[in-house]
């Protein structure tokens, strides 16, 4: 047991080099709480944490972890822990481990979702001329060039910069920037990889033939990271701060803003701007949520083709997850910015995502480094002014070094959501969720239940009771739900308690021509549930219900033909059942 009343500065200074862990952080402010001995020193290992580096991957010197197959991974259903080695021996908090750890993460985001990212090439050229930074890449006597038109303010600089893509600050105003002599780099992502790839006619695959499994995230992060290296070959035409660069883009591009971010460590402060599923929603919450987007549902083009071995019911097996995807930032500056207004951007799961990912920072204690702000009531891709303050003060940080701004950004609507749920196993080594033994839970065969004439019963052996219903071939109704009972399978059910019901369903909905149908709960109206996809049989999430004691009903009717529904089930947990569920109470047997 340690006891301390009085420490002079010299032992304060040998408890900083000694509290290299920097998991120490926490526990030296809690015993010199409240007074200007614990803030210094709490500084002081702050200060020793690097805010950028000079490296693009510091890590690139530890060995690779295992990448095991699908069927050899086990199956988290809640979020990763980010501090736990790969190999399963054990987890570390220290940030000295910390390099090594993101090299692992980094690897198997490689690895499993979007490609091996190339290193720099040897043969690399750059010349600024005209307000226009040119660079040229050769590999394999190919030769892909690279042009950025570069806003600078007048002076001599250096001047800190922003990479924006696709337009000099993405979608962000670019007075935010201007007005504070920030240098403004336009990133033209098509001259690396188009945003609807053909695979193996990119322009980047003349220099890696090879990889032309590659996603576009890859591609796109390459490509920042050779920008990058163009400026910092023209260090002595063009003054740029190379300390402090930004990087920023919204939609799919706040996707790849926050990819290159996170596998490049020369960038100071990354903003991703509403960069929704396959960004920083996590992938696990996303598949427990309705209409939003899922890893199945995703582009193609973003990803390899063979990340979506990992959608709908193995997308627990994925051995890391987005908010991973964050942590690789740490310990550098990341600002996260949301848009519920659109369900598409999965905004519930984005925020446990960086609720989860906050740990990270936290647990380095330099939690001032990452913040989140997801707000409504604006476009798809316009700031709202409420966010201004937020982004302006990551900028004034992180850019222009003003430690003074307020960087403690935690602005969300989700005060009903239990984010933390997701990550309260982190080193126990038991990856449950809290009160999962206590959910309600009632399963019901579609067989057994009222299904219209316009329906059949189809058999399968991979579904409980060996049965399943689907429309009859050739049925279609995309835009309006087809009235009649003949034309739906209706299931009634009876709750014994009031609360917060999660619908589920296992489908099979191998392809875009079969995967929706229409849905609705009791008298309510039918609503859209499209992009459905599945890998064979898979437990699907359908919607949320506030739902009172007594009877109910769940009524489906066709919207694709090539359809197919096994069982429901309506539980109080909010994770999908496995396998093929609990037994069904609605039995066809008598």
């Amino acid at each position: 047991m340690i006891k301390a009343y009085c420490i002079s500065r010299i032992s304060l200074i040998r408890l900083n080099r000694l509290a290299s862990t920097f998991g120490m952080l926490a526990m030296v402010s809690g015993l010199f709480h409240g007074g200007a001995v614990a803030q210094e020193i709490v500084d002081d290992l702050q200060d020793s944490i690097p805010l950028v580096y000079e490296a693009e991957h510091t890590g690139a010197g530890f060995p690779l972890p295992l990448f095991p197959a699908l069927d050899e991974l086990p199956a988290i259903v809640p979020l990763t822990d980010p501090f736990a080695w790969s190999d399963g021996s054990g987890r570390s908090t220290r940030f000295e481990d910390w390099p090594r750890r993101r090299a692992e993460i980094k690897a198997e985001m490689e690895h499993y979702e979007i490609g091996p990212k190339p290193g720099r090439p040897e043969n690399i050229q750059a010349d600024f001329n005209h307000a226009t930074l040119t660079v040229n890449i050769t590999v394999n006597d190919q030769t892909l060039t690279l042009t950025s038109q570069i806003a600078l303010p007048e002076g001599d600089g250096p001047f800190p910069a922003v990479i924006g893509i696709g337009r000099d600050t993405g979608s962000l105003p670019s007075d935010m920037f201007a007005n504070r002599r920030i240098a403004r780099i336009a990133y033209d992502f098509r001259q690396v990889m188009s945003h609807t790839q053909k695979r193996g006619e990119e322009p980047i695959n003349r220099l890696y033939p090879d990889l032309v499994h590659m996603g576009a995230y890859s591609a796109w992060s390459w490509g920042v990271s050779r920008l990058i290296d163009g400026l910092e070959l023209v260090q002595d035409q063009l003054p740029i701060d190379l300390k402090h660069l930004a990087i920023t883009g919204c939609s799919f591009a706040g996707k790849m803003s926050l990819f290159a971010g996170a596998f490049d460590e020369r960038i100071a402060l990354t903003i991703a701007q509403e960069p929704g599923g396959g960004g920083a929603a996590a992938w696990r919450v996303s598949e427990t949520l309705g209409n939003v987007e899922k890893l199945g549902a995703t582009s193609h083009a973003w990803f390899m083709e063979s990340m979506f071995q990992f959608s709908g019911g193995n997308v627990w097996k994925l051995p890391m997850d987005h908010h991973e995807l964050m942590a690789m930032v740490a310990p550098r500056a990341l600002l996260v910015l949301g848009n519920p207004d659109y369900q598409w951007l999965a905004e519930e799961s984005g925020y446990v995502s960086c609720r989860a990912a906050h740990e990270v920072w936290q647990t380095f204690g330099i939690g001032d480094r990452f913040g989140f702000s997801i707000v409504d009531e604006h476009g798809h891709c316009r700031l709202p002014e409420s966010q201004r303050p937020e982004v302006e003060a990551f900028i004034d940080k992180f850019l222009l070094g003003d430690t003074h701004a307020d960087t403690l950004v935690t602005t969300h609507s989700f005060e009903g959501v239990d984010a933390s749920r997701w990550f309260a196993w982190w080193g126990s080594g038991k990856p449950e969720f809290p009160g999962a033994s206590n959910a309600y839970t009632m399963t019901l065969e579609a067989e057994c239940a009222a299904v219209g004439g316009n329906w059949v019963v189809g058999s399968d052996s991979q579904t409980s009771g060996g049965k399943f219903v689907t429309p009859k071939p050739g049925l279609q109704s995309p835009q309006t739900a087809p009235d009649g009972s003949e034309n739906h399978v209706i299931i009634p059910f009876n709750l014994d308690r009031d609360g917060l019901f999660t619908v589920f369903a296992r489908l099979n909905c191998p392809s875009a021509d079969d995967d929706s149908c229409w849905y609705k709960t009791d008298d309510g109206e039918f609503i859209t549930r499209n992009g459905l996809g599945t890998s064979g049989w898979q437990w699907i999430t359908m919607e949320k219900h506030a739902l009172e004691s007594g009877p109910h009903t769940l009524t489906l009717a066709y919207r694709e033909d090539g359809f197919q529904l096994d069982k429901l089930s309506v539980s109080t947990f909010f994770l999908p059942p496995v396998g093929m569920g609990d037994r069904a109470l609605n039995s066809c047997d008598p």
